[in-house]
């Protein structure tokens, strides 16, 4: 008896795990950059303080204040800058797997389409529509036409043949989304942890004045408490908006796996319903 073939039928096109490392390898460093840039020259700039004094003068305006929060702001902001460059970057990208219209609108013609055992119709609804659930689609309804014809399988093994497309079309395609997860997940602790590493440091500064003063300079004291509360409050943002963006795109994700299973579903059903009396 022969096997059912497994080999998804149409390509998928699915973007390059190289190129993806590359922007992330590019992206990076240029951030890093970035807010060095920015917390020298915006932030560090005199005017944003009493006097002009950069060092040892009192800040003026909020910019002052932020730079006040020492070396460690500039780590933090590059990873704030990260998370926009990342979520952007995810934005464009499962934007594009979803195609050029409704997932859910899709997911209802295609189903219509099938139930009136109108193949070609559901495929040339494929092709409008574009993006990673397209492709898997039609290379399950190219899959449904081949097994049609095929004379040497009985239809649970026709079906099966669908069913594996389906999965492995899928394989192709969903990695893609998930690319560059991992960074925005990893800030969501690194953020906080880099922000609790600034506090410790500004209130070691501020119990070092304390220490080495005999009569507390209120200055110094408040730079260094400003420099603790400064690094927190960077700290938790970037790590909120980490958690926000990250849950954002994986709900995103989830629907679109949830839309090529329940088509999937619906492809492989509508095959075995028309020819399990053949």
């Amino acid at each position: 008896m022969a096997n059912a073939p497994t080999k998804p039928t149409t390509p998928v096109k699915k973007e390059s795990s190289s190129a993806s490392g590359m922007f992330a390898s590019l992206t990076i460093p240029i951030c890093l950059a970035v807010a060095i840039c920015i917390f020298v020259f915006v932030l560090g700039d005199p005017s944003h303080f009493k006097g002009g004094d950069v060092e040892n003068g009192y800040p003026s305006d909020i910019f002052g204040t932020i730079h006040k929060g020492g070396v460690i702001v500039p780590l933090i902001m590059s990873f704030l800058l990260m998370v926009i460059v990342f979520s952007i970057e995810r934005f464009v990208v499962i934007g594009k797997a979803s195609g050029t219209g409704s997932v859910d609108s899709f997911v209802r013609k295609i189903q219509a389409l099938l139930n009136a055992g109108n193949i070609s119709g559901a495929s040339a609804e494929c092709d409008k529509q574009k993006g990673s659930v397209a492709n898997v689609i039609k290379s399950a309804l190219k899959k449904y036409g081949e097994m049609e014809a095929e004379p040497n399988l009985d239809v649970d093994q026709k079906t099966l043949a669908i069913q594996k497309d389906i999965e492995e079309a899928t394989a192709l395609e969903m990695p893609m989304l998930e690319q560059n997860l991992t960074i925005i997940a990893t800030l969501v602790s690194i953020g906080t942890l880099t922000g609790l590493l600034g506090t410790v440091v500004g209130m070691i500064g501020a119990f070092s004045s304390l220490a080495t003063a005999g009569v507390p300079n209120q200055v110094e004291l408040s730079s260094h408490i400003s420099e603790a509360l400064i690094n927190t409050a960077f700290g938790i943002s970037t790590s909120a908006i980490s958690i926000i963006m990250y849950n954002v795109f994986t709900s995103k994700i989830d629907k679109l796996t949830y839309a090529i299973d329940e088509t999937g579903f619906s492809i492989v059903q509508t095959f075995a319903a028309s020819h399990k009396n053949r």
